[in-house]
């Protein structure tokens, strides 16, 4: 990637892309269910964790620029085998994120215009939209900034109109939960199990670094764009939380239609109520297209260069003549995403499991490469001590040892609690965490497969 001003997006679209790619509006319902406690939660994830992770993504996407992004740091730290491994997780996720965002559309669309809407209208209104986003991804990079950037701008709207409808239904109606000390204090309750997506709706920041010569002054603007992210979407996400608790009691808040009761409570079922809840429904709506589409972009990119080098499948190498798009991973992940769609509208479960199910296994899938990029950036720090870094992560090495150890174990322990929710109370529920558990051990060994072809097409090429 050339460091000069040549691409398309500047500090303002990097922003917007972060932005979009990490705020997420299908999670605050997840994060609000750990209950007052969750914001202390975020605080605590935010100082120990986001900011190091920002840090160390900014020197990562300045020193070792690329359209590879977090694949070609692990495989300059690590060789191909592990970087081959971190970019199938990091590609195939969103494919199997995909059905959760979209049978949470489906979900709340239904609650919104046709509440007796059945499974399988649901499931084809879940398919119409996965290949809507391929679609956008295809036609052009404008296309997908456009999206990325309009989706950035409703998710804060949305976020925005939560936080302060839910202070001022406080004022009127009086808190919904019990905000003291003692609530709010971190503990090992049954909230637990939804901790880890506090950790998920914060991981994303160094996806930007996929978008390579796309940027115009990555030296300068990586850094800035990564760091000022991640102030507003720590913010945003905390009010946002702080709103919904502030209206729902917590018993009260579903997964999939707890954005709408919140709006629904909010503002009432007079016309003006009737208005909002459907105009900012519909944003929240238009949000989860947004999502997908940034995710889409920036981790099929990671996997075409993969392919290019030989080390995935030559179908995913496939690019646009004329867009230059990942067309062949993009079409691949649309395919992943259909397929467990399908497969999850067999088994006919409330949306609320459905949903969940499906989030926690992909967002594990989501989660294991950053177990690689952590100790990837401190090898290469320990490894190449004296390459140029445009952006360096203040302190010394000992320093940078405590905060990717920091980082690493943070990603641990949100792995181990989306496959058993309720280990902090001493139980497990086999019939929760073994399907999630296979399904992450077949994804694995697909992966191990890919990687072993690989292996043989470089022992040919290089015979």
């Amino acid at each position: 990637m050339s460091n000069e001003a040549t691409g398309k997006m500047g500090l303002p679209s990097l922003t917007l892309f972060s932005v979009c790619a990490v705020l997420v509006v299908d999670g605050l319902t997840a994060s609000a269910s750990i209950g007052p406690s969750s914001i202390v939660w975020w605080l605590i994830t935010l100082i120990l964790f986001v900011i190091p992770y920002g840090l160390i993504s900014s020197e990562l996407g300045t020193t070792h620029p690329g359209d590879g992004g977090i694949y070609d740091w692990v495989k300059k730290a690590f060789g191909f085998k592990w970087a081959v491994r971190t970019t199938w997780f990091y590609w195939i996720n969103v494919g199997l994120w995909m059905p959760a965002v979209y049978i949470m559309f489906a979900g709340m669309f239904a609650e919104m215009f046709f509440p007796d809407l059945g499974l399988w209208w649901q499931i084809l209104i879940c398919i119409g939209l996965t290949w809507l986003t391929i679609w956008i991804c295809n036609i052009s990079v404008d296309a997908g900034v456009w999206v990325t950037n309009l989706g950035a701008l409703f998710k804060v709207t949305v976020i925005v109109v939560l936080g302060v409808g839910g202070f001022w239904y406080a004022s009127q109606n009086g808190v919904a939960n019990e905000f003291t000390l003692s609530s709010m204090m971190p503990s090992f309750d049954s909230g637990l199990g939804f901790l880890p997506v506090i950790i998920f709706n914060l991981m994303g920041f160094e996806l930007i670094a996929c978008m390579g010569s796309e940027i115009k002054n990555p030296r300068r603007d990586i850094p800035k764009s990564i760091l000022i992210s991640a102030a507003i979407v720590t913010g945003l996400y905390v009010f946002g939380t702080l709103g919904i608790l502030l209206a729902l009691p917590v018993e009260e808040i579903g997964l999939v239609a707890g954005i709408v009761s919140t709006l629904r409570t909010l503002f009432g079922d007079g016309a003006f109520g009737q208005f909002m809840v459907y105009g900012i429904g519909s944003l929240a709506l238009l949000t989860f297209i947004a999502n997908m589409t940034t995710w889409t972009m920036g981790a099929s990119r990671a996997a075409m260069e993969a392919a290019q080098a030989g080390e995935l499948p030559e179908f995913v190498a496939k690019e646009h003549p004329v867009h230059k798009t990942p067309v062949g991973a993009n079409m691949i992940t649309g395919m992943v995403s259909t397929v467990v769609i399908l497969l999850y509208g067999l088994t006919s479960g409330e949306s609320d499991e459905l949903f969940w199910s499906i989030f926690a296994f992909s967002s594990c899938i989501f989660l294991l490469p950053y177990l690689f990029m952590f100790p990837a950036f401190f090898k290469l720090r320990v490894s190449d001590p004296h390459r140029e870094r445009p952006y360096k992560v203040p302190g010394s090495i000992a320093v940078q040892a405590v905060l990717s150890t920091i980082c690493f174990l943070f990603i641990v322990q949100a792995v181990v609690l989306f496959v058993f929710p309720d280990i902090g109370n001493g139980n497990v529920d086999w019939n929760y965490s073994l399907p999630v558990a296979l399904g992450i051990a077949i994804t694995i060994g697909i992966g191990e497969w890919i990687l072993g072809t690989a292996a043989k097409r470089m022992q040919v090429a290089t015979a």
